[in-house]
């Protein structure tokens, strides 16, 4: 069989995908408007917009504004998704100081994260903590709607700790048009009583619920005095030294991690009413808002192990993770 050689671009090959380019990226006409315009067909349009951008006749230069700069890190949000291959990045100039306050930037972004994913007939659930009454306080009527907003995790404590789970159920049903799900149960109990809550009619349903939502958002705590699992009592400096022995970095919703992403083993995860580790991560829209240095590691660990497909962090934060490329998404 014989084939006929390549044929060189002519003078008019050039113009028409010229003529296409600036019509598509300066004019902003659709590609049946540059057929019409030209006397091609659809595809042919496609195909000669294609080769202006092939040829290097097309070049695209993104500028950021010299007063953003320092608060718009999109090149370093795309390493991230690359690195760690996750759906989105969000990264901001914003490092938390721990106080609500240094929240609200997190919060704003994740606001923009969820509401950008959230359809009419989606579950929405959430962990209880900082990050997500923060969200919550950030949420604006209309700016998204869901059908239900559910707890991942149960809350009732003998200890006098405010969690925030009625704030932030309450108001991201209001903001959201929603059916706020509560979960009546504690984070943990004994074992037996666990598996009665699941078998439970009423707490079951919630619970199924939390397991199957289509968007998740949460925060992620570490094994230290510092988190809010010990504030509130729900640990105690036994369980923190057991945990750490078990090569714990860091928990969502009350259950321990690994720094691979892996569950802690122990007793501990049979105690505890919250969804499991597994469907979090079997979540296609998973939230992680989280920032501040004594976080690094169990978000490294999250992202790991699969935990959260999208994240909003700090430029600290995001920084350290790209530090940590060797053995990152396992």
């Amino acid at each position: 069989m014989v084939t006929e050689p390549a044929r060189h671009a002519t003078p008019d090959d050039v113009r028409l995908a010229l003529r296409a380019a600036q019509l598509y990226h300066l004019e902003g006409a659709t590609q049946a408007e540059i057929a019409g315009k030209l006397g091609v067909s659809r595809p042919t349009a496609g195909r000669l917009i294609a080769r202006a951008r092939a040829q290097g006749l097309v070049r695209i230069e993104i500028s950021v504004p010299e007063e953003l700069r320092s608060a718009v890190h999109t090149d370093i949000e795309g390493e991230l998704e690359s690195v760690f291959g996750i759906t989105e990045a969000v990264v901001l100039g914003d490092v938390p100081d721990g106080s609500p306050y240094g929240m609200v930037p997190l919060a704003r972004s994740a606001v923009g994260a969820l509401t950008r994913r959230l359809r009419a007939d989606d579950t929405l659930g959430f962990t209880w903590g900082p990050e997500t009454s923060a969200v919550a306080r950030e949420l604006r009527t209309r700016a998204a709607r869901c059908a239900r907003v559910v707890q991942l995790d149960g809350s009732m404590t003998s200890g006098d700790y405010e969690t925030g789970v009625d704030y932030t159920l309450g108001r991201c049903a209001r903001q959201l048009q929603a059916t706020p799900v509560r979960l009546h149960a504690p984070l943990y109990a004994d074992s037996a009583t666990v598996t009665a809550l699941v078998q439970d009619s009423v707490l079951g349903r919630a619970i199924a619920l939390g397991r199957d939502a289509d968007v998740m958002m949460f925060g992620v705590g570490t094994v230290s005095k510092a988190t809010t699992l010990f504030e509130g009592s729900y640990l105690d400096t036994a369980i923190l030294d057991e945990l750490r022995g078990l090569g714990a970095v860091g928990e969502i919703g009350g259950r321990f991690f690994r720094a691979d992403g892996t569950d802690v083993p122990g007793s501990l995860a049979a105690r505890t009413v919250s969804v499991e580790l597994d469907a979090i991560r079997a979540c296609a829209a998973s939230v992680l808002i989280s920032g501040g240095r004594e976080k690094h590691e169990a978000v490294l660990a999250v992202l790991r192990g699969g935990l959260a497909k999208i994240l909003v962090t700090d430029i600290d934060c995001a920084r350290w993770l790209l530090e940590q490329k060797e053995g990152a998404a396992l």
